[in-house]
This record gives structure tokens, C-alpha cells and sequence, in this order.
């Protein structure tokens, strides 16, 4: 067998994405991460088998932008370029799921930093035209969350309040 015969690694993160850090995978396999007030952005790009998960946790970079999968402002475009650079595609048409987004803090004054968070994920997706096909945000509970590669269903653990699923 040549060089030219054996195929190409496919591209892939590690499994758990820590906090402000994105991750991607295509072909097989199961994305994670834990979240708060932070939010789990997840891209589905259905066709090719591929999806990215950024843990987003403040709204805004302000200018700072690194790591880009810190804020909603630089988190969605950055999922979305590493996703189309791992299915080797220019473009992608993908869906999202958001997870997480609650009050941890009872001291917050305004609008707490989770649901800004959302809001400001919501409004990106929105202005690029990605629908949000399923969510589970606010509350007060932390939650787990395994996003199957393939399929895209996000499995969402709540801390004392049980186990679902967004398909």
C-alpha cells in the first residue's frame, strides 16, 4: 500500500472541552463538557457527519477575543471555521443547540451573566441565519453534556433534576 492509498486522519479534538475552549469531531465519535452560567454551543453539521461544541462563558470579548471560544461574539464564527476546516468544506449549512445559561450567583444584579450569555448566542445565530433547533437553559442547576458526533443529539444530565435528550 502507498502513502497515497492510506487515508487521511480524520480530524478530531479531545473529548471534553474545557471551559472557554472549543472542540470538534467529525466522522464518529462523543464531544462534552460541563456548564453553569456558561453556555454549550452546539453545531451540527448533519450532512457530514461533524460537530463543534464551544464552552462559551461571558457574552462579549470586548476586543480581547482569545481564547475565541470564551465569548458568544468570537466562540460562533471560530466553531464554525475549525468545523468546516475539519470536514474539509468551505461552507457549512449546520444547526445549533444551546445548554446551560444559569443563575449560579444569587448576589447578580441586572440580567445574570448566564442569560446574557444565551441572548447573545441567540442573536449571532440568528443575524448568520443557524436555527437553534433545540435548548435547555436558565434554571439554577449546573449540567453535563455528550453531544453525539453523528447524529448530533445532545444528552443533557441537570443536577438533581434528571436526564434528557435533544435530537
Amino acid at each position: 500500500m502507498s502513502p497515497a492509498d492510506v487515508p487521511p486522519p480524520q480530524p478530531r479534538s479531545r473529548d471534553s472541552v474545557a471551559i472557554g475552549q472549543i472542540g470538534v469531531a467529525t466522522g464518529s465519535g462523543v464531544l462534552r463538557t460541563f456548564v453553569g452560567s456558561c453556555v454549550a454551543l452546539v453545531l451540527h453539521a448533519r450532512s457530514r457527519r461533524a460537530a463543534g461544541l464551544a464552552h462559551v462563558m461571558l457574552p462579549a470579548s470586548n476586543g480581547k477575543g482569545t481564547p475565541p471560544g470564551k465569548y458568544a461574539d468570537t466562540a460562533v464564527a471560530e466553531t464554525l471555521r475549525l468545523l468546516c476546516e475539519a470536514a474539509g468544506e468551505q461552507s457549512l449549512s449546520c444547526t445549533a443547540k444551546l445548554v446551560g445559561g444559569a443563575t449560579m450567583f444569587a448576589f447578580q444584579s441586572g440580567i445574570p451573566i448566564g442569560e446574557q450569555n444565551v441572548l447573545a448566542l441567540e442573536r449571532i445565530l440568528g443575524d448568520l441565519g443557524i436555527p437553534i433547533t433545540g435548548r435547555i437553559c436558565g434554571g439554577s442547576h449546573g449540567r453535563r453534556l455528550a453531544v453525539d458526533v453523528v447524529t448530533g443529539a445532545v444528552t443533557v444530565e441537570t443536577a438533581g433534576q434528571g436526564t434528557e435528550t435533544l435530537l
